[in-house]
């Protein structure tokens, strides 16, 4: 390079008005009015229009027109202010331009196989994850990446400041499988045997408290072998805390302030703290989720003992058999049409059905207030006691009820009440609503391995006044657990740990996990915990979602800078990929195969 770079395009302002600068970076676009040809130059920072005059140096001139779109080039020359008429207050440049006198070209460029200056958004995915470099280098298409930095310094020095230290754990561990399949690593040295990703750091920042650190954090790589979706990744990015001598409402304080100052310095909006809490049952009961969206209301409601002498026999049926019927308002009015498009909606999801009736506040008469198929099947004091239950009521409403088994029931309405929440456009904008949901239940029964499971994971303290019901109800007892939702989205969730051996083996054993399997998975856990654990507990966070959410993105392959896509595949570099039988057989993969097979 003999034009060597003086100044990134964003450092350059009106201030700089015949200065001479040089700048490199990437031609966005060309045009060439006969005897002036004009290109927008633009770097990570900014874009910056550059004029070639044929009059000034006809050399320079001919170089410039052999300049073609992503061509790579630096350009000398003295800042002036644009011609009146001519300024662009699209951009933060568009008042000045770059007048050149000297030009080098770096690299040339193939046409790219879409626009870069234009919105990528209906682009197929395949496309631009195949040429994520190029997607990223168009306008603004770094504009999350940079922001996803800036969060990360800010997390980084609210935790330093705070006492925390940032710890490395290692990648290459044991295979202690937390609910998800790990990936697991061969090891060449040591045949038959294999390394596992860290699906989290979970057992080593929980011996750091043991050896003493106090306050970890961490910003990093985990894995899972799972089915992927929107907001899953193979590989993401998590911000793990662990702290000693503490208890729920530590930690939680901790997150508070640290989410307080994250979004005033990133994005300048001011959180309202301390956010609301839900137990895990409340959550059920209101929401049919543990992961509510509290932006709006549309609370559900337990309509079973309100209906149990109705003469409408659905219910009557699914409440003799140990169902339950809960419903929830919507706040607006919908055609024959959109309620049959909803019956079908519910049923997808599970229901069996979707029940309905409509009201209006302002009809004549009590009767003519309700509509619906099955209004008939309801005396004038049912509905007039859903009328109290929702009052007041607006001019026009819609009640939904499915009847059901709980877990039908809980998680049909859930999804429903964010369907039609979207629909009717209940949710506000731009708007960032936390609640911490607490005490889990410790275990949950898994009816396919016929045992306890673990609903966290087993490092999980139980709380201290159930730790009895332990030996005589286990599914009874309630955790010392904790998860941050944000917008009906969980981003984050932790625990205190069980800092004792032997809680920690009773677990275990409650888990249906041997003597010799705690053992030979945990065993180097059980030992540390014998040697003075500490009182701790922890949180991590999706960073990927956190940001996802911040920036109101769609999903998370949004943010990263070279995701997978939904078949765990990275479109780039063609991973998963096959490799030689000679690495294979390195790693002993192949018992009885020697190399002269090959």
């Amino acid at each position: 390079m003999k034009l060597k770079r003086t100044h990134y395009i964003g450092e350059i302002d009106n201030t700089f008005i015949g200065k001479e600068v040089i700048v490199s970076g990437w031609v966005l676009r060309r045009r060439d009015h006969g005897g002036v040809i004009f290109l927008d130059v633009r770097d990570r920072t900014d874009l910056l229009q550059v004029v070639f005059e044929e009059g000034i140096d006809p050399e320079i001139y001919d170089l410039a027109d052999s300049i073609r779109i992503e061509y790579v080039i630096s350009v000398k020359g003295v800042i002036r202010r644009r011609p009146p008429g001519m300024e662009n207050p699209k951009i933060s440049t568009g008042e000045i331009e770059l007048v050149a006198r000297e030009v080098e070209i770096l690299n040339t460029s193939k046409t790219p196989p879409f626009p870069m200056d234009e919105d990528l958004s209906e682009i197929s995915e395949a496309i631009r994850l195949k040429y994520r470099y190029l997607e990223m280098r168009a306008l603004e298409g770094l504009k999350s990446f940079i922001f996803r930095h800036k969060v990360n310094q800010i997390i980084r020095e609210f935790l330093n400041n705070k006492g925390f230290l940032e710890i490395e754990t290692p990648f290459l561990t044991k295979s202690t499988p937390e609910g998800a399949r790990d990936y697991l690593v061969p090891s060449r040295l040591y045949p038959g045997k294999f390394y596992a990703l860290p699906q989290s750091p979970q057992l080593f920042k929980q011996i750091l408290m043991i050896a003493g650190v106090d306050k970890y954090y961490q910003i990093v790589r985990c894995f899972r072998d799972e089915d992927l979706r929107a907001d899953r990744q193979p590989e993401f990015t998590q911000l793990d805390i662990e702290m000693s001598f503490v208890e729920e409402s530590d930690i939680m304080t901790v997150i508070e302030e640290l989410l307080v100052y994250l979004f005033e310095k990133a994005l300048n909006i001011t959180l309202e703290t301390p956010f609301p809490k839900l137990s895990y049952e409340t959550a059920l009961k209101e929401y049919g989720t543990d992961r509510p969206d509290i932006r709006f209301d549309m609370k559900l409601k337990d309509f079973s003992l309100l209906f149990k002498e109705t003469s409408f026999k659905v219910f009557r049926d699914v409440l003799d058999s140990g169902g339950i019927i809960k419903g929830f308002k919507a706040p607006a009015n919908f055609s024959r049409k959109e309620l049959e498009d909803l019956t079908k909606f519910a049923q997808e999801l599970g229901a069996k059905g979707l029940a309905w009736i409509k009201y209006d506040k302002n009809a004549s008469s009590f009767e003519e207030k309700w509509s619906s198929p099955i209004v008939k099947f309801f005396e004038s004091s049912i509905l007039g006691k859903i009328e109290e239950i929702f009052n007041p009521l607006e001019d026009f409403a819609t009640f939904f009820f499915v009847a059901d088994k709980e877990e039908v029931v809980n998680p049909v309405l859930a999804e429903l009440r964010i369907h039609l929440a979207k629909k009717i456009n209940l949710i506000p904008e731009n708007k960032f609503s936390f609640v911490w949901i607490t005490d889990f239940p410790l275990f949950e029964w898994d009816e396919e391995e016929n045992r306890l499971v673990s609903v966290h994971h087993p490092f999980t303290h139980p709380k201290e006044e159930d730790i009895p019901l332990l030996d005589i109800d286990p599914l009874k007892v309630k955790s010392k657990a904790y998860d941050i939702v944000l917008n009906g989205i969980e981003i984050g969730g932790g625990s205190i740990r069980i800092h004792k051996r032997e809680l920690q083996e009773k677990i275990f054993k409650l888990l249906n996990i041997s003597s010799e399997e705690a053992q030979e998975k945990f065993g180097f856990l059980l030992t540390a915990l014998e040697y003075g654990a500490p009182p701790h507990g922890g949180i991590a966070f999706g960073l990927d979602r956190l940001i996802m959410l911040m920036l109101g993105k769609k999903s998370i392959r949004e943010v990263i800078p070279f995701p997978k896509t939904q078949r765990a595949q990275c479109l780039l570099t063609g991973a998963p990929s096959e490799v030689k039988i000679e690495q294979i057989l390195e790693l002993h993969l192949l018992p009885g195969w020697k190399k002269s097979k090959t």
